[in-house]
């Protein structure tokens, strides 16, 4: 089912999505209300307490760039905020992404493989509360992360960026401390071992009938809000 489809059925009056469903995981670009990152992913699993979707390999997705065609990962720090960006499509390559997020969470958390499904690490990615419409759901990243590995140690992740979009205005001292406080929270939810970190995800595996989500031309349309 596409996600054109999708927005079909919940704009009718339904509230949840079901297992093998394809909807849009969109990034509102920070500082504004435009969107630039957009990830066709199916349902694994759509309950009031949780959502989980599969990024699969392979996936056309569309993510910003420099106006320049520079990655943004790969410009300075001090111009990486503040240079013109522009989005275009891109193929995901490497092994899929499983991503999970509980309702009302400002973080959803990632988990990936290596080939032959040897498990790597789950990532916090502190965000906006996901905001769910007829085809998908919508977040503005907030870059500070968090990697937890199988041995349950973890570490923050990209604080650099994080202080740099504060020095480039992307972000004021009360968001900022808005999102600190929310990955302590995050933290102590590791140190517990709480869901979704003891819960066996990393045991999940994707049904080989789903085929891989098509990118619409219209990913970046205005959503129609469901409940």
């Amino acid at each position: 089912m596409t996600a054109d489809t999708a927005d079909h059925t919940h704009a009718a009056g339904g509230t949840r999505w079901r297992a093998g469903e394809h909807i849009l995981w969109r990034y509102r670009a920070n500082g504004g209300d435009a969107l630039h990152i957009c990830r066709p992913v199916t349902v694994v699993r759509d309950t009031p307490e949780l959502l989980a979707v599969w990024m699969a390999p392979g996936t056309v997705c569309v993510k910003p760039e420099l106006a320049d065609g520079t990655p943004v990962h790969r410009e300075p720090l001090a111009t990486r905020y503040t240079k013109p960006r522009r989005t275009v499509r891109s193929r995901w390559f490497g092994t899929g992404v499983l991503k999970l997020a509980r309702a009302g969470e400002p973080w959803s958390v990632w988990l990936f493989w290596d080939r032959g499904w040897r498990f790597r690490n789950w990532y916090v990615n502190l965000e906006e509360p996901l905001r769910r419409w007829a085809g998908g759901v919508d977040s503005e990243d907030h870059f500070l992360d968090i990697t937890v590995h199988p041995d349950r140690t973890w570490r923050w992740r990209d604080e650099d960026e994080f202080e740099q979009a504060q020095r480039a205005g992307l972000m004021d001292a009360a968001q900022a401390e808005r999102v600190r406080a929310a990955g302590r929270r995050a933290v102590e939810v590791v140190r517990d071992w709480g869901s979704p970190f003891g819960d066996g995800w990393e045991d999940w595996r994707p049904d080989p009938a789903w085929r891989i989500p098509p990118l619409p031309r219209d990913w970046d349309r205005e959503p129609v809000r469901i409940g």
